[in-house]
């Protein structure tokens, strides 16, 4: 029995947009609402939210009842964090700040087998293989792992092209206020020299046959993003959502 299909990946293989939401609040509910709003992918943002594996894993047993598929964000690009998130039976990984080839390399090996990868066998007693319900994980996981790497610096974008010639990276991800700051553009996402190497990079990834990604908040943008190819679209975030409705009913008109 072969592990179940990937349906974000397939979906962004086939060109259609897959909208999600950031997952920064670290609550279980947080996580089931967002699943059940019928969003295509839900991020369980490990870098900048309050998670560990527990926690990471909670979340992804909340969306897996609602259809949709749970992507996780590692604090960093390390084989092993990798190594165990996988094993919680996630299939959609994003690693931040890559910035050359040679480090998304790493990240294809570090999601893949042997004799393709170096991911440790561990799965037959963890959660991703049903805890050895799935006799042939081993040999058909790879082929649903959905790689997702962050360019969100000057570097990375110097070296963008060679990044996107890695066989094995799936989605492109711009991150627009790391981008910014590196550009020197502290929280002003909307300096016309940043939104032009956004569009630049976009073109690239574009070109390259990848799947282009970026967030926004702003509805307007993202619907924007989408006319101009991108394909992973983050819209918004589980404790911004929060934070601005409950201070938009504060006051009462």
């Amino acid at each position: 029995m072969p592990v179940a299909p990937n349906e974000l990946k397939a979906a962004l293989q086939g060109h259609v947009c897959q909208i999600g939401l950031w997952l920064n609040l670290g609550s279980v509910i947080s996580a089931e609402v967002a699943g059940n709003a019928g969003y295509d992918w839900c991020l369980i943002d490990a870098e900048h939210g309050p998670y560990d594996l527990a926690a990471i894993q909670a979340q992804v047993i909340a969306l897996a009842g609602t259809g949709t598929e749970a992507v996780v964000r590692v604090p960093a690009a390390e084989d092993w964090m990798l190594k165990q998130v996988l094993d919680l039976g996630v299939r959609s990984v994003m690693v931040p700040m890559v910035e050359s080839a040679a480090q998304a390399e790493a990240l294809v090996r570090a999601v893949r087998y042997p004799p393709h990868g170096v991911r440790g066998f561990g799965a037959t007693v963890a959660r991703a293989s049903g805890f050895g319900a799935v006799p042939d994980y081993a040999q058909t996981a790879d082929a649903e792992m959905c790689l997702i790497v962050q360019v969100e610096s000057r570097a990375a974008l110097n070296t963008l092209p060679e990044i996107c010639a890695v066989e094995g990276v799936d989605v492109v991800f711009i991150g627009p206020t790391d981008l910014a700051a590196d550009m020197g553009y502290i929280a002003d996402l909307n300096n016309q020299s940043v939104l032009d190497a956004i569009d630049r990079a976009i073109d690239t990834i574009v070109e390259a046959g990848k799947v282009p990604g970026i967030i926004s908040l702003d509805r307007d943008v993202c619907a924007a993003y989408r006319d101009k190819g991108v394909r992973f679209l983050g819209v918004g975030s589980d404790a911004c959502l929060l934070a601005s409705a409950v201070r938009a009913t504060r006051h009462l008109p």
